[in-house]
């Protein structure tokens, strides 16, 4: 059987203060250029992250047919969501550093329809009804090694590591109806898909401070990799303002993955805001 339209999905998703305290790919990007070797610095911040989620799934022995596909697409829906945790960490000690992020979701939405019409001169009706869930993981690690660019209004960090994503998407299926005062048979059941993908990634990250006392500030972030997928990649930008307890950031956070032919997940993005209040220690 194939799905009559594509099931759509998305996801707005407010992490609230408190909701999440560690870093985030704004948190490291305005320390000071120079670190003195031995210290310790370490970034934790609140934020809220507001992406929507694309992608597509092919779903295995649904009634009917061995294979149909759903969709997640771009929508508004803060009430799909579930649960979510969103948190990161970032140490320096001189030029190396650790940083890693993690991303957990916890997502769904349904669908429900009905059609009458008459069966030689008999009324007659059928309802059908869908569900997607959608669980989903995404953790990255890397080190880092800060390079000497000779002005502290500009930072440069190198890194090198992994990305997992984890996922696990439900489609719940039921069909009904009745063919004048008998109830026809109905169907029901659900079918999943679990997956999980390791990939290496490069990229680099950093800041631009401006402005009077260099208080304004433009950070970024950029990575690429592969590995179990085809193509996964990764980019943030945006503007922020110092405080004497830390600072205020906004940025646009974009994350891609292409997979490689034949599986049953074939892409998968989040692409959003995120506004984060980051202390150091």
């Amino acid at each position: 059987m194939r799905i009559p339209a594509p099931f759509k999905i998305g996801i707005a998703v407010l992490s609230l203060a408190g909701a999440a305290l560690a870093p985030t790919i704004a948190s490291a990007q305005t320390q000071a250029a120079g670190m003195p070797d031995g210290k310790w610095q370490v970034s934790a911040s609140i934020y809220g992250y507001l992406p929507t989620i694309g992608g597509s799934t092919t779903f295995p022995g649904l009634p009917g047919n061995p294979s149909s596909s759903a969709s997640l697409d771009a929508g508004t829906i803060i009430d799909n969501l579930k649960m979510v945790f969103m948190g990161s960490l970032d140490v320096h000690n001189g030029q190396w550093g650790l940083w890693n992020d993690v991303m957990y979701l916890n997502l769904g939405n349904s669908k429900s329809g009905f059609r009458d019409f008459a069966i030689n001169g008999q009324p007659a009706s059928v309802s059908a009804g869908m569900s997607l869930d959608f669980k989903g993981t995404v953790w990255a690690i890397a080190g880092e090694y800060r390079l000497p660019t000779g002005n502290p209004a500009y930072t440069v960090d190198l890194l090198a590591g992994a990305r997992m994503l984890d996922m696990k998407t439900t489609l719940g299926y039921s069909f009904g109806g009745t063919i004048g005062s008998g109830p026809v048979a109905g169907r029901s059941g659900s079918v999943a898909v679990s997956e999980t993908y390791w990939d290496g990634i490069v990229g680099a990250k950093g800041s631009y401070a401006f402005g009077e006392n260099r208080q304004w500030f433009m950070p970024y972030y950029v990575d690429v990799g592969t590995g179990a997928t085809k193509l996964t990649w990764q980019a943030a930008a945006g503007v922020g303002y110092k405080f004497g307890w830390g600072e205020l950031s906004a940025m646009w956070r974009y994350l891609d993955y292409a997979m490689k032919s034949g599986d049953r997940v074939q892409d998968l993005n989040f692409n959003g805001p995120l506004v984060a209040a980051t202390f150091r220690f």
